[in-house]
């Protein structure tokens, strides 16, 4: 044993310090100085600690029980570490023939013949009228031939099989309750390592439990004694550990009695502790209100061992309390006792960890802590039990259980895993190194990539392109920032002017501000993914695609006001930029910061930076601007659609035109050709459309893309299909706004954006049907 903890140990300090490195390149940003291990001196003697006081109070006790038990690993489980999963196998009907009336047979469906040999009973329900005259008779048993009573039990489903159930109390919990109620013997026939134990049935004794199952059945069938057997799916439970079908077996193990149940529940209840999402709160209390004892004890060596020793010399006086000896440190006499060869389930020192991982000063300024952060799959595991464990040993600086919880949030993260949808595992060979996938794509890649397509509480079907898109977003980043310095140094506090800011700046300025409201609003409901959507769509379409493509006509341009007033602005929303996206993206926006000069004075470190806040802008100003430049960018958005349908590639320069009659609209052709790629644009109130174009309605007007050889009937079917789509928008709009019953109950703001919707379908309609009108 002693050997064997050693190479553990060896193990554990060199894979442990893997997974230090992993997250260090990961960019936690921790305290590595306090790291903390189940197995320090102080946190075994706590454990144990707790062992003691609760078995004080007779809550932890040691019995003889039904419990779980892992064939492969030769240990107990608590019912938490198996795992239900249908399986698909057989059913097999077993003819048990009555002592007393030769050739008369009691047929039992069954998915276990190879278990027939511990059977002590037959049972059927007490209102089975097929079965009353039986109740009281014997059966013989098939294998191992013994007579069994038949019992009544008002357990046995009368719909499941034939009505009858073969009560093998050693090998199933429902059949062990019915021969505790009905004093049955209990006969065990199967092996420590799953293998069939019964000489008296030479032909299974020493076999595998699945291989003696199909012998039994060769057998039951030569003797005449299988009379069928049926393809059946039912539920298995495996063990979590080694994932082997686990067998209930009745073993001498110690106990747990939960306490404070009660409060655990009312704690998440009244939301002193909350959960998210909030879903799995039910899944929480289905399982306190079925709570179960706890089997805390295991046959392995690995973990704290059980402080608790047993006399070597047998007393005469034969109960339980004085031959356990229970306590911190061993009997005064150790030479005359020897300690539990057992160690508790590892969850037993996890529950203890939201407090006992600190010190007294530390404690006091952080307990109760603000999140736990962790899987729904260890709700039961780890998340309850520490709740308990909090409610029950009060770490906490009052006796209130709100200062006891041991923390105020659960965030549930999903589980990752493969394309095929399955749990991301070493034995499957489908778990990437993060260490490999930081040297390919960067942490901040890794990091920005994987929290973006992770939904709250929902698994992730991990895929290296998303990590790519991580990396790709990275790199337009950094090259946003380089074309920046490429005109000069920025300026950590530009002073923005609103007179002199350009409708492209404002409608910037504003999405940042409806950004930033919304990044703040997920973080409050733990949606992490939300968050970085939405800088993944600020920076890379309002920021990169539109503010800056746009602001490149005043960059360039001869205007020296208008150009050091887009970059202000640059520099206003990139220093906004980096500090939103640092939680997510540390390495690249750290070295941004300081790059970009924004580091200065007590915000020479981005960790210490506040967070940006919502600008606010002359609403008048604002509303103008941002109709503008919304009209701007859904033009250019169209005359990208008209390239497409033309087969104009996005870097060929083309000729546009544009039919408007917003006299601004000419100011602003300049930044328009350049959004558009034009090779010219004409914009003009009065433009006769040409022969060879194609057309669409935007709120600015009719735009052109003018092209060498146009195809007349194509252009006037594209139109067609248009115009036909706009009336039935249009159609669908006039109905609600001619239902009474809709203009009355919805609200102002709803009613008028139909009637906004009806003028501006009317608009287009009117545009494209002239378009349409002039192709005939």
């Amino acid at each position: 044993r002693e050997e064997f903890l050693r190479r553990v140990l060896e193990w554990q300090d060199k894979h442990g310090g893997i997974i230090i490195q992993q997250l260090k390149r990961l960019g936690c940003s921790c305290d590595w100085s306090r790291q903390r291990y189940t197995f320090d001196a102080d946190y075994i003697r706590a454990v144990e600690k707790v062992f003691v006081d609760l078995y004080q109070k007779k809550l932890i006790y040691r019995g003889r029980r039904m419990i779980n038990w892992d064939p492969a690993a030769q240990t107990a489980l608590s019912d938490e570490e198996v795992i239900s999963k249908p399986q698909k196998g057989i059913l097999y009907f077993v003819r048990y023939e009555v002592v007393d009336e030769p050739g008369r047979f009691l047929e039992v469906a069954t998915t276990r013949p190879e278990t027939i040999m511990a059977d002590t009973a037959v049972a059927v329900h007490p209102n089975d009228k097929r079965y009353t005259d039986l109740i009281g008779k014997q059966v013989w048993r098939p294998l191992a031939r013994e007579e069994l009573p038949v019992v009544a039990d008002q357990a046995i489903d009368p719909e499941f099989g034939t009505g009858v159930l073969k009560v093998t109390p050693a090998h199933d919990i429902v059949d062990f309750e019915v021969g505790q109620r009905h004093k049955l013997p209990i006969i065990d026939v199967l092996t420590e390592n799953g293998r069939i134990n019964c000489p008296a049935v030479p032909e299974l004794h020493g076999l595998d439990r699945f291989e003696a199952r199909k012998h039994a059945a060769e057998i039951l069938q030569k003797r005449g004694l299988l009379a069928k057997t049926e393809p059946y799916e039912n539920n298995v439970g495996f063990s979590d550990r080694s994932e082997v079908p686990s067998e209930p077996r009745l073993s001498e193990q110690w106990f747990l009695r939960y306490p404070k149940t009660k409060e655990a529940l009312a704690v998440v209840r009244e939301h002193l502790i909350r959960f998210y999402p909030a879903h799995w709160e039910k899944v929480y209390a289905q399982w306190l209100e079925n709570i179960q004892d706890w089997c805390i004890s295991r046959q392995v060596w690995w973990g704290h061992r059980i402080p608790a020793w047993y006399p070597k010399e047998r007393s005469e006086v034969r109960d339980q309390e004085s031959e356990i000896y229970v306590g911190i440190e061993p009997p005064a006499d150790p030479e005359n006792w020897r300690q539990d060869e057992d160690t508790l389930d590892t969850w037993f020192s996890s529950w203890l960890w939201a407090y006992e991982t600190m010190d007294p000063e530390t404690r006091a300024k952080f307990y109760p802590t603000s999140v736990l952060v962790t899987g729904p799959d260890i709700i039961f595991f780890w998340v309850a039990r520490m709740i308990i464990a909090g409610l029950e040993f009060k770490p906490g600086k009052s006796e209130r259980d709100q200062d006891n919880i041991p923390f105020r949030d659960v965030f549930l993260t999903g589980i990752i895993r493969d394309k095929q949808g399955r749990k991301m595992s070493k034995s499957l060979g489908n778990s990437p190194d993060p260490l490999d996938l930081i040297a390919k794509y960067g942490a901040d890649g890794l990091r920005f990539g994987l929290m973006r397509i992770a939904p709250s509480g929902q698994d992730i079907r991990f895929d290296e392109k998303q990590i790519e898109e991580g990396r790709n977003f990275a790199t337009k980043l950094w090259n946003l920032a380089r074309f920046r310095q490429m005109h000069g140094p920025s300026n950590p506090n530009p002073k923005l002017k609103e007179s002199e800011l350009s409708i492209y700046a404002i409608e910037a300025l504003a999405r940042l501000s409806e950004t930033i409201g919304a990044v703040e609003d997920a973080y409050q409901d733990y949606q992490f993914n939300a968050v970085a959507q939405q800088l993944y769509d600020f920076v890379w379409g309002d920021f990169c695609d539109w503010f800056v493509e746009a602001g490149k006509t005043d960059v360039f341009g001869e205007d020296t006001a208008r150009k050091e007033s887009t970059l202000a602005t640059m520099d206003y929303i990139l220093s906004a930029i980096i500090r939103l996206l640092h939680p997510f993206m540390p390495h690249l926006t750290e070295e941004l910061w300081s790059l970009m000069g924004f580091g200065t004075g007590k915000n020479e470190f981005l960790d210490f930076a506040p967070l940006p806040q919502a600008m606010a802008l002359d609403e008048s100003i604002q509303v103008q601007a941002r109709i503008r430049a919304g009209a701007i960018y859904e033009t250019v958005e169209a005359g990208r659609n008209l390239r497409a349908e033309a087969r104009v590639p996005s870097n060929q320069k083309a000729k546009f035109a544009l039919r408007s009659n917003e006299s601004w609209a000419k100011e602003e052709s300049a930044t328009i050709a350049r959004l558009l790629n034009a090779e010219s644009l004409e914009v003009e109130a009065n433009f006769q459309t040409p022969s060879r174009s194609s057309v669409a309605a935007t709120k600015l007007g009719e735009l052109f893309l003018i092209a060498g050889e146009t195809d007349r009937a194509i252009e006037r079917e594209r139109l067609d299909k248009e115009i036909a789509k706009l009336e039935a928008e249009l159609k669908a709009t006039e109905a609600k706004l001619a239902n009474a019953s809709f203009i009355e109950r919805a609200p102002k703001q709803v009613v008028e954006e139909y009637q906004r919707r009806r003028a501006d379908f009317s608009a287009r309609l009117a545009q494209l049907r002239k378009a349409r009108a002039s192709l005939d």
